[in-house]
């Protein structure tokens, strides 16, 4: 059995079929993760989400900030942006069973690998959080999804405020939190205030700003953190971190990784991509 993760498909389903081809996947054999953003700015939402669900038990997928889009244009939380392409899901005549299935995919998903950790989130994780306490918030997140009340939810999850992590939040303004850190952040403050206008990575964190990644004592550096969202970093493989998205939708290439024995054991795997949508 290999484990696969593969980085932002972003409705790009034709590169992802041949990713799958050429690291010979099989259901019954092996097991994959997405890391989130299986849907918009590409020609085939519709089809990736088609592809993925197919594969049952044997592919997980992590929500990305475009998959929680999609929910809250869904359940009239938003209205779809001029350069979103959700119709072909939200007129599907299995678009029911396609959000259904959306909306019960993971935020964080942990794994135990040969004595070493990797926690796998898609854009992520705040410096005061642990891996349990990612775990832990992510479960609450995944309960407001998944709950009765999940319209309610997507009323008030847009914005970028509260911009920093407190224990004492409560409420929509907790969730926002957690959602806004797991599927929007790159840059952070070494406090954890969070900014979410700066995507070049090529251009430097802005003033007082650093990758999340990057500030000292993060409590999840003992971890392996793997990721996407960050297409304009693109691959980076350290032994703490992997970044995966490595620009599919804008002409790059799609990326899988697999995972050895250890997180430490890694091979990546790409094919190029017709760019399918213009940066800006």
């Amino acid at each position: 059995m290999a484990l696969y993760l593969i980085g932002d498909l972003q409705g790009c389903d034709e590169p992802l079929q041949r990713l799958l081809d050429k690291i010979d996947f099989s259901p019954s054999r092996d097991r994959l993760i997405v890391l989130g953003d299986l849907v918009n700015r590409g020609p085939a939402s519709a089809k990736v989400l088609r592809h993925i669900q197919g594969f049952g038990g044997a592919a997980q997928s992590l929500l990305g900030n475009h998959d929680l889009h999609l929910l809250g244009v869904a359940h009239g939380a938003r209205k779809m942006g001029r350069k979103d392409t959700l119709a072909a899901i939200l007129d599907a005549p299995d678009r029911d069973g396609m959000l259904e299935w959306l909306r019960h995919q993971h935020v964080a998903l942990r794994h135990d690998i040969g004595g070493g950790t990797l926690l796998t989130v898609h854009a992520g994780v705040l410096p005061q959080w642990t891996v349990e306490d990612t775990m832990r918030l992510a479960g609450e997140l995944q309960s407001a999804l998944q709950g009765p009340d999940v319209a309610e939810f997507f009323r008030t999850m847009y914005g970028n405020e509260p911009a920093q992590w407190s224990d004492s939040l409560t409420g929509a303004a907790r969730l926002r939190v957690v959602v806004n850190a797991l599927t929007r952040m790159r840059y952070c403050t070494a406090e954890g205030v969070m900014e979410f206008e700066s995507k070049d990575a090529e251009a430097g964190a802005p003033e007082g700003f650093m990758p999340w990644f990057d500030v000292p004592g993060r409590k999840t550096s003992t971890a392996t953190v793997a990721f996407g969202h960050w297409s304009t970093l693109g691959w980076v493989s350290r032994p703490d971190l992997i970044s995966t998205d490595t620009g599919c939708v804008w002409g790059g290439c799609l990326s899988a990784v697999r995972i050895g024995a250890t997180p430490q054991e890694r091979e990546l795997i790409q094919v190029k991509c017709p760019q399918a949508q213009k940066p800006g």
